[in-house]
């Protein structure tokens, strides 16, 4: 299995962190054919995801804002068709790859 796993915070934006935002965007997935949960572990970024099985596993532990962020995340890096979603999700998506596209990636110096 491959495993994709990413820095906590990499994207914020204009999307509000509420519970309502945080259905939208678990929905989105959902159509795109990814399962959404919620568990504990040592995810030093947050969240994994299981490629294979198109699996994100996010930090159970985390309040709405960081599961928000951590779902954004995923979203910006999964490539998908707007065909095969609703229109609401695919306005969402498109919302959600301007957000990303508009901030710069936060990298970290090394350290010596």
């Amino acid at each position: 299995m491959r495993y994709l796993c990413a820095r906590q915070n990499t994207i914020s934006g204009m999307m509000k962190y509420t519970a309502h935002n945080l259905k939208k965007i678990e929905t989105l997935l959902e159509e795109l054919g990814y399962t959404v949960r919620y568990e504990k572990g040592n995810f030093q970024s947050g969240y994994c995801m299981v490629e294979d099985r198109k699996m994100a596993v996010v930090n159970k532990f985390f309040n709405t804002e960081g599961r928000i962020t951590c779902l954004l995340d995923i979203v910006a890096g999964i490539e998908a068709e707007s065909a095969d979603i609703s229109e609401k999700s695919a306005r969402l998506y498109k919302e959600i790859l301007q957000i990303s596209s508009a901030e710069p990636l936060q990298t970290e110096a090394p350290s010596n």
